[in-house]
């Protein structure tokens, strides 16, 4: 008698298969050890690069090579102040990775007393200020000398022997009038260019944009160079080119999250607002024109000093130009068209005062490096404002040549500054 065939037994149910999208609703797996546990995991990690770096400090073969080796020793002259008849004062800084002593004290080859305002022992990035009575001539230069323990020198130089100017109210109001030659003066001679704007048509307006871009893309190279010129002065841990990245990198980030607020996504920035970012970056950059006045005059390089006011007056005032031509079709009251300008010119003074009275190679990289940072934020969002229409914002021939048109401009009246 045949069998009964049997029937196959049910293929298993199928797993159903989870999105992406589906994975994104599920909630979270929670740790089983709780929030602590998860960090003490991330801490175990470091904690052992911590043990490896002790280890090999101590127990490593850097010992062999100390004993075979002089200490490297390095010391950066900061600054050399005059603030008084007879007297100098020295600004140093320990940029090596081993303690320095300074033993003696040269001015021009001649050993001479001093004191300083702490031990004469500087570890690592310790700073100390050397005061030397010495008589020094008006106009004539000099070279101090720093003679270490290990018989290594480090030298520092003042072109023109002349006193230092003070923080009196004599100064303060003598480099802020520089500043408003140099940077407040021109910016608002240039905002006058805005009635001229408003008769334009449409396509002149873009061609007086895309020439900001151009001044503002010259402005952003000049700022770079003098950043990198700095950089090279600042003191070796203090990676000076490290600040350059952290300004240029971190200045367009922090505006441009600045400002998103208070715009719905995927909208534009207003005019009011891109001309408010234009005397932002403008005036970041004439901070650094500023520290260079400032500087020159306080080292009594007067006539170089000079050269750069005449030259900035007349260089900066097509800034004034880029500021107001995103307002050419707008009616924006004269109060704002006041705090504009002094966006853009009154940093000037504020740099002539730190140039003159507490220069320091840091930030004068640092600022330099926030208003490249600026600009290139600036001209992302003109960029964007000129891509509006039709074709890209620069391939439309008359924009080109706004762009080329800015850049000959800056050249031009480069000129008549001083490298």
């Amino acid at each position: 008698m045949p069998e009964a065939p049997t029937s196959a037994p049910p293929p298993p149910a199928a797993t159903p298969r989870t999105s992406l999208a589906d994975a994104d609703a599920l909630p979270p797996e929670r740790s089983p050890g709780g929030s602590g546990h998860v960090w003490v995991k991330a801490l175990v990690p470091l904690l052992l690069l911590a043990a490896l770096v002790l280890g090999f400090l101590r127990f490593g073969p850097v010992g062999v090579f100390r004993k075979s080796f002089p200490p490297v020793e390095e010391l950066v002259v900061e600054r050399i102040a005059i603030p008084r008849p007879g007297e100098l004062r020295v600004r140093v800084v320990n940029s090596g990775p081993t303690p320095v002593t300074i033993a003696q004290v040269l001015v021009d080859d001649a050993t001479w007393a001093h004191t300083l305002d702490g031990g004469r022992t500087l570890e690592r990035l310790d700073r100390r200020t050397i005061t030397v009575p010495y008589p020094w001539v008006e106009g004539e230069p000099l070279v101090v000398t720093l003679v270490t323990g290990t018989g290594l020198t480090f030298a520092g130089e003042v072109a023109v022997a002349t006193e230092t100017p003070q923080a009196s109210g004599r100064f303060v109001g003598t480099f802020a009038l520089l500043g408003i030659y140099a940077g407040v003066i021109p910016v608002f001679l240039g905002l006058l260019w805005l009635p001229f704007l408003r008769t334009l048509q449409r396509r002149w307006l873009d061609f007086f944009l895309s020439l900001t871009v151009g001044l503002l893309v010259f402005l952003g190279v000049d700022a770079l160079a003098e950043g990198l010129e700095f950089a090279a002065r600042v003191p070796g841990p203090y990676q000076g080119v490290g600040l350059l990245l952290l300004g240029v990198a971190g200045t367009p980030l922090a505006l441009g999250v600045l400002g998103g607020r208070g715009r719905a996504a995927g909208g534009e920035a207003s005019p009011l607002a891109v001309a408010t970012l234009v005397a932002v970056g403008i005036g970041l950059h004439n901070l650094g024109e500023g520290l260079l006045i400032g500087s020159a005059y306080a080292t009594g390089e007067i006539a170089l000093g000079t050269f750069l006011v005449v030259g900035f007056l007349i260089h900066n005032t097509t800034e004034g130009l880029g500021i107001v031509a995103p307002l050419a079709r707008e009616r924006p009251a004269f109060g704002r068209l006041l705090l504009l300008g002094a966006l853009a010119g009154v940093p000037t003074v504020l740099g002539a005062w730190i140039g003159g009275f507490t220069f320091s190679p840091i930030w004068t990289t640092l600022f330099f490096a926030v208003g490249v940072g600026a600009i290139i934020q600036v001209v992302f969002v003109l960029s964007k404002m000129l891509g509006r229409g039709e074709g890209g914002a620069f391939t439309r021939p008359l924009n080109a040549a706004g762009v080329f048109a800015g850049l000959l401009v800056m050249y031009v009246t480069g000129l008549l500054v001083p490298a």
